[in-house]
Formats: C-alpha cells, structure tokens, sequence
C-alpha cells in the first residue's frame, strides 16, 4: 500500500507522553494512516533516521491578531515546528473593534506599531461578528492552524466605546452587559477556545483619545466579570487572564474561582509563573496556590514561559517601565522632543530615581541598572557595560542619571538587554515539571524589537535532554498533546487517524545555535526589523494536515500561496482542512 507520504525511521513522540519508538509513519489524505515498525513506501519520502518526530508544537499565547491578515503565512512560528496558534490573548482581539480602536489596544502594550494595524485592518476587515471572522480567517493561506480567545477589550469597546470602557465611574448598561454576553456566546457557538480577560494594571492603551488608560477590561467590576465568566462555566471554555499583581488578594480570587463550589469549575489559565529576579520566593507562591486550587476540584494553571526572559530595548521603548509613575510618564509622549525635554528635566530625574529605588510594591522589572548591558550604540566603547558600570565611569552618576544620559545622547540608537526572570536553570527545571503550570507564553507576533521566543519549544527539549529532570516523552506531552486536551483541540497528538501536523528534528542540533541573536525585516510593516530565532539545522521538516510546510529551514512553495492550516474550533466540529483537490485547485490559479 502506497501512502501520499512517509515518514521513515523517526523516533516517534505522539504526544501522549508515552514511551516513544522507532517508527515509519504513513500519511493519506492529510491524517496519520499508519504508525508501523515495518517498511511502508510512499509518494513523498522524508528520512527521518536519527530524528526525533513529534506532533507539531502548540503556542498558547500569541498577539498575531493583526499580522496574520497580511502574512497568514506565519513563518516565525512554523520554521520552529509550531503548528497550532492561539490569538486573541490579553484581552485583546480583532473581531468586533474598528481599525482605530484595534490601533488603540495594540499599539503601545503590545508595541505593534500603531499606523499599520490602522492600515492592515482598515484594509482588510470585512467581517462583523466571530463566525465570519473565522470565514475570513480561513479564505487566508494561513500556513499553521489557528484558534483564539474573544478578548473582554474588545467586547467592551464595541459596545461601550472607548471612552466609556475606559472610565472608572462608567458601568455597563444592562442592554450593554447583555451584548457582551451574547457576542462571547456567538464566539463560543463559532468554536473559540474561550475568553481573554485582563486585570493588570501596566497595560496602557495608544492613540490620542485615551492615551495611557489601562485596558478596558481593567475596568470591568465583579457583576460584570461574573456574568461572562457563568458563559464559560456551562460550556467548560478557558479564561485566561492577567491578575492585578499590585492586589495579591485578586491571584487568590481567580484561583479559588476555579474551583466553582456548586457550580462548574471555571477552567483558568493565568499569567503568569516565572522566577522573578524581582520576587524570587513568588514562584512558589503560585505553584503552591495552583496545586491547592486544583487539589479542590479546580482546573486551573499558571502560563509558563520555559526559557530566560530576556528583552532588549531601543532606548526607553519597553513596556517594563509602564509599572512606575515616571516610567510611564515618559512612554505617554509620543514625540522624542517631548521625551527629551521631560528626561533632561531634574524633577523628573528626581522622580525616576524614586521610583527606582524603591522596594516595596510589586513589579514585573528588577529595577537594576547594572544588570542591563549596552549591546549596540554609536559610542562602541560603551558595548558591553551595564548603565551602572558608565555611571561609576562618569564619576559616580546615579545609574538613572546614566541611563537617562545616554538615552538623550543616543536616543533608539541606544539598544541594551537584561533578562527579567527564568535566570536560573534550576528554577526553570522545578516550574516546568509542576501540573499547575502551562507551556507557553511566547508572545509571538508582539514587542517585535524587545524578544523572540519563537523557539521556546525547542529550547524546552535542549533543557531536558541535556539535563533529564523529566522524560522527553513527558516534555513533548507538555508542547503538543497535554494543551490541545485542555483546550479541546484537533491537535497535538500523532495516533492513527490524527491530523499529520508533525516536526522532524535533529536532536543533536538542539544546540546552542537556538539562543542567538538575529533580526529579519517584517513586509507586512514596511520593513520593520523584528527579533526573531534562527536555528534551521534543528529542524528538518515541518508539516501541517500533512502538508510539507518547512524543508532544512527553509519554507517550501506551499507557504503563503496555499492553505495548510486552519481554525481549528474548540466546540468538536472537525477542521475545515484544505483538501487535496482544493490545493490542485490552488496551484492553477497562482
């Protein structure tokens, strides 16, 4: 029996977390047709001796929403085996919002640069509720398959406007509260995974109408939260959400929420566990709080970025100093005048050493200037020092006065980097095996000149094969497999009759070419060079519905002029895959 394509002699993961094997994988009409220690012949034959095969990786946590309209290719995420995509996180989505208020939501926390999702979405949206979304979604050449969250954001916009949804003394009229219940309800009904919410209070909004606001879904009360999430209750659909940290009290309450008490359990996905340099005791806190929550009959985790949090920053453009008065009194000015004149100003320097110094109160940045290096600058003989190391140079300067100095002389020029949290491999070890935690939180498609965890999955498997503090096995489950469960997606597994998204790594390649540093022009904003990963020896072939989407790191004809994925809907109707004579089709009229 001939299949339309083989995949021979891989070390087969399927993303149970069982024992893997050497196995021959026969693949028909875009699904696993055989699973096989025996020879099989096929059209197409990938050799995979040496290899390890393993389901197409699954990022929960992207912000894609606009970018995907103009390049559904994806490629950042697919050269690195991700084949399954989640958008709409953060409270954030595309579905019901105008291109300007889409800007305003993106633009500065997610820094997404604002004058082009006004354009990608003015252009482009011709949809009105989820279902078409999806519609539109799907007569793109999307390459990965997608899913999403509705975002509460973007609910609460559409049917407040923007400033009411962003005004503390503003509530919902009921006939406002009830389409917001009915368009999570035609979002459910339209097969998304469920909705995004956010609490935290360092997520300011763009534009000029109501520049520096929080986010609208900050401003929601309990009512209005207990009612949205009742919908989630009853169709056992995820929340996912960022707690207002500055308020402890509120983690507790969304864990315990979790749990329900005479009501369905409300599946929670939280951001965020990490080893913060700025708390490092936290991580237990919310590894314990997890396990209590669901040893109670909870379902709930803590999203968990497997890799150092690293970011890098042109100048004083990055999100981090959003969590203190003067940080974000410099990132409200749009202008690099106005900047300029506020930086040079000594009561504002007085302020900014305040806040810097400062050790109470919660934060997501260590606030340590000396842990910051200068990595790129029009003066080379700073390279490789902290803005400390030049303040003590410069006679003792105040580390702020350093930084401040140098971001006047250098302006974006300046580019500097330090990790926030997940610096010590132990830690990163003991998060990564707790049941409470969740792979994920890349960010992909978000902060594009601040980092780039695209490959995060395959940093993950380079941790545990070098260190073996769990089984590859098991590490796999936690990439593929254990989240297309929990989020109740046709994905993550290669098993007889699976769809054949699938990854053919070189394990000896999980090396240490996945940390370094590239940038790669982004067309769909002009030009714009992003952060991204490059490590295409790693991966040898990338397939989606067994479609041939990566070869030796490089993307095959079927990438951007084809579809290969598709919305992959959470309520078990069966994806709405490209079939064969759809892609005959398609190659006719490119």
């Amino acid at each position: 029996m001939t299949f339309d394509k083989v995949i021979r002699g891989g070390r087969l993961f399927d993303g149970t977390g069982g024992p893997s094997a050497l196995r021959n994988l026969g693949i028909r009409d875009g699904r696993i047709a055989a699973v096989t220690a025996d020879p099989i012949e096929g059209t197409e034959v990938v050799d995979a001796a040496g290899c390890w095969v393993i389901p197409g990786i699954i990022d929960i946590h992207t912000h894609y929403d606009a970018e995907v309209l103009p390049a559904p290719a994806l490629t950042e995420s697919l050269r690195h085996g991700v084949t399954s995509i989640v958008m709409g996180s953060c409270s954030l989505s595309t579905v019901h919002v105008n291109a300007s208020e889409a800007a305003d939501l993106f633009g500065r926390v997610e820094a997404i640069p604002h004058e082009h999702v006004v354009r990608i979405l003015g252009e482009r949206k011709n949809w009105t509720n989820a279902e078409e979304y999806v519609e539109a979604l799907e007569t793109l050449p999307l390459g990965p398959n997608v899913t999403a969250f509705i975002g509460h954001s973007d609910m609460r916009v559409a049917v407040m406007g923007l400033d009411r949804a962003t005004r503390k003394d503003v509530r919902p009229t009921k006939a406002e509260q009830a389409r917001m219940e009915e368009m999570l309800t035609e979002a459910l009904d339209a097969g998304f995974i469920g909705l995004s919410s956010q609490q935290l209070l360092f997520d300011k909004l763009d534009g000029d109408v109501c520049r520096s606001r929080t986010l609208p879904s900050t401003y929601a009360k309990a009512r209005e939260l207990r009612r949205l999430k009742s919908i989630l209750r009853k169709r056992d659909r995820a929340l996912q959400s960022g707690p207002d940290i500055t308020h402890p009290q509120d983690i507790a309450s969304q864990a315990f929420q979790s749990v329900g008490i005479g009501r369905p359990r409300l599946k929670t996905s939280l951001l965020a566990a990490a080893d913060m340099k700025s708390a490092p005791g936290a991580m237990w806190l919310t590894v314990a709080l997890a396990a209590i929550a669901n040893r109670l009959g909870g379902d709930f985790r803590f999203q968990h970025l497997p890799v150092p949090f690293e970011v890098y920053a042109d100048g004083i453009d990055l999100v981090i100093f959003e969590e203190f008065g003067s940080g974000a009194a410099a990132l409200h000015l749009k202008t690099e005048f106005e900047r300029n004149e506020l930086l040079a100003d000594e009561e504002y320097r007085r302020a900014f050493r305040k806040d810097y110094d400062s050790r109470f109160g919660a934060r997501a940045w260590h606030r340590d200037f000396f842990d910051a290096e200068i990595v790129s600058c029009p003066d080379e003989s700073l390279v490789g020092k902290s803005f400390g190391q030049v303040g003590v140079e410069r006679g003792g300067l105040h580390p702020v006065d350093a930084f401040l100095d140098l971001v006047l002389e250098h302006g974006e020029q300046l580019r500097w980097r330090t990790t926030i949290s997940n610096h010590r491999p132990k830690a990163l070890r003991q998060l990564a095996v707790k049941n409470g935690t969740q792979m994920g939180f890349s960010d992909a498609g978000a902060h594009l000149r601040n980092m780039a965890f695209y490959n995060s999955g395959l940093r993950l498997l380079r941790h545990v094969r070098d260190n073996g503090f769990m089984s590859v096995e098991r590490a796999v489950h936690r990439l593929t497999g254990e989240l297309a469960d929990w989020y109740h997606l046709d994905a993550g597994h290669l098993r007889m009759g699976d769809w054949a998204d699938l990854v053919v790594l070189d394990p000896q390649r999980l090396d240490s070419s996945l940390d370094a540093y590239h940038e790669a022009p982004v067309d769909a904003f002009d030009g714009l060079k992003r952060m991204v990963n490059r490590n295409d020896e790693t991966v040898k072939a990338v397939l989606v519905a067994g479609n041939t989407v990566f070869r030796d790191g490089a993307p095959t004809d079927l990438v951007g002029s084809q579809r290969t994925g598709s919305f992959l809907r959470a309520d078990g109707r069966p994806r709405n895959a490209p079939t064969r004579l759809d892609s005959e089709r398609a190659s006719l009229s490119i």
